[in-house]
């Protein structure tokens, strides 16, 4: 009887050998950086929080009394900045009243639109890797999960076409697409979208789309929304939240955009998981959504600054890399420092805080377990650059011992 949760563990890779439930990945990591006093650039929240007069905003409103329920589908003024917010940055035009839905934070959003519209006999479509909470809602649906891979390439991880063909067939439900992409850092470029587009039109799928890392890309890479391809308005629901745009990732201030039905549907599930929750910041997210422009700016030109130089660190150490084009994350492939003793990528990330002082994440944690992908990617661990200077600095002077270990280690 106890059969479900384990299937959504074990969905999310949290299932140990002898059957109990492991800690997620992120979870194991940050608690040996703390044991080990390492510098954690494993798990990916920001160490500086979000503009001063954001907070400002939401203490005001939790002083005049905004402390209870909003309303179901979050407060009239947030839903109008979430629809400005798209008009303004996509030419998106909604209805605020029937096309968006405020939820707590990213992950209920797609959760609810995945147990609103899949269920056992769908199949749900993802990259590989994926974030483990994609999995994990999957399996609540009871549907089945079907991968496509994204493979590291001199100009970063692309798209497998082929294996997006042959993933996308009859039973296909819905397509989630995470662009900007976590962890591989990769932003969708607009051919590959368009085949994502291709396939779901000829399945009669539903698009789920991640984009919470919209606003953070680099070298002029275009984030393009995938509801703004030609005829995928209508059967494409765009999940996006505050916490990564504004470093506010505590507040749980997220939102799902669409068509009415498909928003309908969506709300249907919602309103019995948390029916509704953060009063004072919907109130202050409302605010920074039409006045935040310039804080949004000045973080992206920060978090360039810290993404290249942890690229420059790594690869002088001796990693191989892919150069990110978004998120927070870079990721870098650790088989010169690869023993008999840290034969991959998850026994370096173990081996690392207590030896050299530093966390990561390994990047098989993101795929399914004995997968193509992730047997190539066992190697590959994931970094952060969303931390302050000192953090990074401490990280990086660290990480330089990797080479005189890896000099002795092969003499």
């Amino acid at each position: 009887m106890d059969s479900r949760w384990r299937e959504v563990a074990a969905a999310a890779g949290l299932t140990a050998e002898d059957g109990t439930t492991k800690p997620t990945i992120f979870a194991e990591m940050s608690a040996l950086a703390a044991a080990t006093g390492a510098a954690n650039l494993g798990q990916g929240f920001p160490d500086e929080d979000g503009p001063e007069w954001v907070r400002e905003v939401a203490v005001a409103a939790m002083r005049s009394g905004e402390n209870q329920y909003p309303p179901g589908r979050g407060s009239l003024a947030l839903r109008e900045s979430i629809a400005a917010h798209q008009l303004r940055h996509y030419g998106i035009a909604l209805d605020p009243e029937s096309e968006v839905l405020v939820t707590v934070g990213a992950t209920e959003a797609l959760t609810a639109a995945i147990l609103a519209l899949a269920g056992p006999g769908d199949e749900v479509v993802t990259l590989e890797p994926f974030y483990d909470s994609h999995a994990a809602a999957i399996a609540m649906a009871g549907a089945t999960h079907v991968t496509v891979p994204l493979a590291p390439t001199e100009g970063g991880f692309a798209l497998d076409r082929a294996a997006l063909d042959e993933a996308v067939g009859p039973a296909t439900r819905l397509i989630l697409v995470n662009t900007p992409h976590n962890p591989t850092g990769a932003v969708l470029t607009r051919a590959e979208l368009a085949a994502i587009a291709e396939a779901a039109a000829r399945a009669d799928a539903v698009v789920v789309t991640d984009e919470v890392y919209e606003h953070l890309t680099f070298d002029g890479a275009e984030h393009v929304p995938f509801a703004t391809l030609p005829g995928m308005r209508e059967r494409t629901i765009t999940v996006s939240s505050s916490g990564k745009t504004f470093s506010l990732t505590g507040w749980k201030i997220g939102w799902a955009t669409g068509p009415a039905q498909l928003i309908e549907a969506v709300t249907a599930i919602k309103q019995f998981l948390t029916y509704s929750g953060g009063a004072p910041f919907q109130s202050a997210i409302a605010r920074a959504l039409v006045e935040g422009d310039g804080d949004i700016a000045a973080l992206r030109e920060t978090l360039d600054h810290r993404r290249q130089v942890l690229l420059d660190s790594l690869t002088e150490v001796g990693f191989g890399t892919v150069r990110p084009q978004g998120t927070y994350f870079v990721c870098a492939d650790a088989t010169p420092f690869l023993t008999r003793d840290v034969p991959d990528g998850a026994a370096f990330a173990r081996w690392l805080p207590a030896e050299i002082g530093v966390a990561c994440v390994p990047l098989a944690a993101f795929c399914r377990a004995g997968s193509a992908t992730a047997n190539r990617l066992r190697n590959w661990v994931r970094f952060t650059f969303v931390k302050d200077d000192a953090t990074l600095a401490t990280a990086i002077e660290r990480l330089a011992a990797l080479q005189l270990t890896h000099a002795v280690d092969r003499s």
